[in-house]
This record gives structure tokens, C-alpha cells and sequence, in this order.
């Protein structure tokens, strides 16, 4: 993957995440996360970085049924990532043409799980 498709697929997650209510991006373990309130709920890690294994992804919030379901749904596009998997995080890898729809939906139930259910009834749920 070139380093110009990388920075797209960072730059649509950075999108995504960032157009959500108090939503912030954090440098952390030398990767962008993005947390709600200083709640984690996506990590990306690039192909350069030991976390990405030579591909882009994002790692998400999910509930440990999420994960399993979508692991065997497409085990080439879905993984457990380390560290996080066993709490239920999965990870998307985000070359080979992702599915943007998706990514922004696993984004929007990750965030879902952390925001403070007052911020989630003032913006609608």
C-alpha cells in the first residue's frame, strides 16, 4: 500500500471519529486513538508501526459477540487485535478496498459503548 492510500485511510478514520460528539484524538503508544470524554474507543495502526503487521487498520471498540461474529462473518477483513482482543476490540484491516460504511458504523457502536449516556441523549442516542 503506498504511503498516500496510508495517510487517506488514516485521514477517513481521523474523519469519521472526529464528527463524533466530544470526540478527541490522542497520540498514544505512537499511533493516532480517538477517545470520547478520554475514553478510548478506536486506536489506528499504521503499516510502518509493529501494531499494523505491514497494513493499515483501526481497532475498535466492540462487544466480545461483535468480535466473534465478525471474525468468522470475514476472517480476511477482521481480526482480534493484541492487547485489546481479548476485551472484544476488533480490528479491520483498511487496505484491499475496506468498506467505509461499515468501518464508520463499528466506529459509531465503539463510541456508543464509552460516551457518558448524557451525551449520547443529548445528541440523539
Amino acid at each position: 500500500m503506498s504511503a498516500a492510500a496510508t495517510l487517506d485511510a488514516l485521514d477517513r478514520v481521523r474523519a469519521l471519529c472526529l464528527a463524533l460528539p466530544d470526540a478527541h484524538e490522542v497520540e498514544a503508544w505512537g499511533e493516532p486513538t480517538f477517545r470520547v470524554r478520554n475514553k478510548l474507543f478506536a486506536m489506528y495502526a499504521s503499516p510502518g508501526n509493529h501494531h499494523g503487521r505491514g497494513r493499515p487498520a483501526v481497532w475498535i471498540k466492540a462487544r466480545a459477540e461483535n468480535q466473534r461474529l465478525l471474525m468468522e462473518l470475514d476472517p480476511a477483513r477482521y481480526f482480534s487485535p493484541p492487547y485489546v482482543g481479548p476485551s472484544g476490540w476488533v480490528g479491520m484491516w483498511l487496505d484491499k478496498r475496506p468498506r467505509w460504511r461499515e468501518v464508520e458504523e463499528l466506529l459509531r457502536d465503539g463510541y456508543r459503548q464509552v460516551a457518558p449516556k448524557r451525551l449520547l441523549q443529548a445528541h440523539g442516542g
